[in-house]
Order: C-alpha cells, then structure tokens, then sequence
C-alpha cells in the first residue's frame, strides 16, 4: 500500500502522528517488496567519512618551536679519530702553518722499555763527547766479576745518528712523543734555553725525566675514554713516534689555546698563567681574536673531517700579534688543561654559538677570549715555576736539599754523566 503526503504547512506533531498511524502492530511483521531491479535500502544510515586533515597555515607552523638538540659536554672520540691527534697524523697536513720538524718512526721496542725504566739515565753513546774512560785492562775478567742483577744497558746508535742529523738541519731541537712533550722536565736543562737539546743525550734526558711522557708509552691512557672502546686493532695501530722539532726562543706570553666544537671557534685563552699588561689593552684583544680567527678560517676550518669538528689547538702568535702558527692539536677531552675556562663554561658558549640557547647575546658568535687580567688573577703564578710538581724525580730528592734550581740542575747533569763513565767501566781491583 502506497502513502501520499501531500506537501503543506502541517504542523511537526501532527505531521509525525499521522505517520505513526500506519505503522503496524507490535511484534508484526513487515514484508516490502520492491520493484525488480531495485536494490534493498540500507536500514542503517551510512557512516561519515573521514575528512582529510588539512595543513596548518604557514603562520601557525612558523610559530611552532623546532626540536632543540643540546650537544653533549664532551663529543665522542672514536679510537681513530684519536689516532688523528697524534703528531704524523696531523703535520703533513698543517706542515705549511707550523713549525719545521721531523718525526722518527717506528720505535724500537728497545726505546719503549728504556723509557719505561726505572731511574734517569741516558744510553750508552748518546754523549757528542765520550766520557773519560777507566776500562780495567782485563775486560774478561770484569765481565765475569759483574754482577747478575746489573740494571739492563741500553744504545741506540741507528737513533742517535738521526738526532745528531736534525740537530744539524735545525740548530737545536726540542722533542716530544705522539702526543705529549717533556714541558714538565724543561729545568733538566739550561734555564736559559729550556728543551733545547742539541745532542742525543739532551734528547734522551729530557723524555726520561717527564712525567707527561709516560701517557704516551701505555696504550690503555692513550685510549682512554674512546667511544666505542678500542679494539685489539686500533691499539695495534699505534706506534710509538719520536718528533724532533726545531727549536728557537718562544715568547710564552704570546701562547694561546684555542677551543672548537662543532666545527665552532668558541672560546681563546692564554697558556701562559701570569699576568701581562698589554693583554688588557681592549684593541689589543680585539686584534688578536680577529688574528686567531682569520688564520682559523683560511687555514684549519673544514680540513680536518677525521675530528668531527671537535678538538683544541696551541697557537703562537707573531710579535706583532697579527698572524701566528700551529705548535700543537689535543682532543677535546677533559684530559686536555681548559686553562681559563671551565668546560661547563665552554658548553655555554657552544649552546650560545649554535642557538641551543634562547638566551643567548648577539655577540655570542665571536669566540671569547680570556686572559690574566690581575696580577691577583687565581691564574696567576709569578713565583710558582710550571709544573713545579713534576720538578724533582724520586732519584733527586737526596741531593736536592738547600740548593736553587740551578745549581741543583747542574749537579744532577754532572750526576747522570758520572753514571755514565761508571758504566762504561768496570770495577779497579
């Protein structure tokens, strides 16, 4: 049965009891047939599709706030990029803005153990003057008279010919390891020209008397801290290295060290703790942070991939403070000295540089400098000699008492080489 309603004004409720009227009665059932062809009606009414999002306003996204990666305190140094810092890894690449130098490898591991030894002495040979000698004219005799446990004689001839060379190419030399130099045993020679050496003696004296050295001898500190750990290979990669670099008068007052992080120049500061006035002067320091950039950008920015970026380097300036040259680089790692700064402080100002920090000033992109500015600076040490600390070797301290350095230094030299003659000889019945 079909039902026309004709279209009216009827009113909601009329209209909706009209309908009701011919619904059937309860619990009925109601059968609609439909003309063939004709689909049955879903019962149920179709469900809302889902709208695509749509896209913020550009204004909206522009207000958002990008994700802020707060770099670590420390960068991650894998076992080879470590490896980069080492003398021979790094000169042949800066050898035109440093200073001339030769370095000696492979090591025998004879050199290895004689700087591992215990006590100061230099090897047989070493002298450019052959001590006095007092051989016994029955040498088989003393041979056999000589006691077992006589402490092991070292010589390094083949060595001792490659100084005496560089000495001669140079004048003078100064030497260091892979990483470290002997700065710590510089009053084991002449106060006057300190790690000058212009024998293999020299040389030997000074490796033997430092502590700092001694990092370089054991794998395990020279490794240390690496991410990820090292493995057998790369500590068998490492090979002890003799540099010999040509030695001149280095004005300590114009020494800097400068700190890059993320491929950033963030931070100067002076090596030397004592205070100088000319370091105080504004256009001074403006004329060296301009200087020490500049050389930075034309000369060691982007030409080193094997840090990541990250690392130190030792910078000496020119009298006139306009240009300087590379002496050294070190890992930026809490084993290398921030001087002034602290490396929270260094953090800082890498959060400032890269815009990690909200707070940052406009002038956060010139890399601070910082100096001795006081003689009461915390920093400053006029009456305390560096590395006061490494000064005396165990085998000193008995002679030591009531005397000044310099006469101390002369007696133990004339100490080492009575040494010497004594073991060159043998014992007069």
């Amino acid at each position: 049965m079909g039902v026309a309603v004709a279209s009216g004004a009827y009113p909601a409720l009329s209209v909706a009891r009209f309908l009701v009227s011919f619904l059937p009665p309860r619990n009925t059932t109601l059968t609609l047939t439909l003309p063939s062809g004709h689909a049955s009606p879903n019962p149920y009414p179709p469900p809302i599709p889902d709208l695509p999002s749509a896209p913020l306003p550009s204004s909206a996204t522009a207000d958002m706030p990008a994700p802020v990666h707060t770099p670590p305190l420390f960068p991650s140094h894998s076992p080879e990029a470590l490896l980069a810092f080492q003398f021979s890894s790094w000169y042949p690449r800066f050898s035109a803005q440093s200073i001339k130098s030769t370095v000696i490898r492979p090591l025998s591991p004879a050199f290895r153990e004689y700087l591992d030894s215990d006590g100061v002495f230099v090897p047989e040979g070493a002298e450019d003057v052959p001590a006095e000698s007092t051989l016994s004219d029955d040498e088989d005799a003393a041979d056999e008279d000589e006691s077992a446990d006589e402490p092991a004689r070292f010589a390094f001839p083949e060595l001792d010919a490659q100084i005496r060379e560089a000495v001669a190419d140079y004048g003078a030399v100064f030497p260091k390891l892979n990483f470290s130099s002997p700065r710590d045993a510089a009053w084991m020679l002449p106060a006057s020209s300190p790690l000058k050496c212009m024998s293999p003696a020299d040389v030997y004296l000074l490796l033997k008397s430092s502590d700092f050295v001694q990092h370089d001898l054991n794998p395990e500190l020279v490794f240390e801290g690496c991410d990820p750990a090292p493995t057998p290979e790369s500590s068998t990669a490492y090979e002890l290295e003799l540099v010999l670099r040509k030695w001149y008068p280095v004005d300590r007052a114009r020494e800097l060290r400068c700190f890059v992080r993320q491929e950033n120049l963030i931070g100067i500061s002076q090596r030397d703790p004592n205070y100088y006035d000319f370091w105080n002067e504004r256009e001074t320091q403006e004329k060296v942070v301009n200087a020490v950039t500049t050389f930075w950008e034309n000369h060691i920015k982007g030409k080193w991939e094997q840090t990541q970026g990250d690392y130190t380097f030792d910078f000496l300036l020119t009298r006139d403070l306009s240009r300087g040259h590379i002496i050294d680089f070190n890992p930026y790692l809490p084993r290398t000295d921030p001087l002034l700064f602290t490396y929270e402080e260094l953090h800082d100002l890498l959060l400032a540089r890269t815009g990690s920090d909200p707070d940052a000033e406009a002038g956060a992109r010139v890399p601070e400098l910082r100096v001795v500015d006081s003689p009461s600076h915390p920093a400053a040490s006029r009456n305390a000699p560096a590395h006061q600390h490494n000064m005396v070797p165990i085998e000193a301290l008995a002679m030591s008492s009531g005397r000044d350095v310099q006469e101390f230094a002369s007696m133990w030299q004339d100490e080492i080489r009575k040494t010497m003659e004594d073991q060159d000889s043998d014992d007069e019945p």
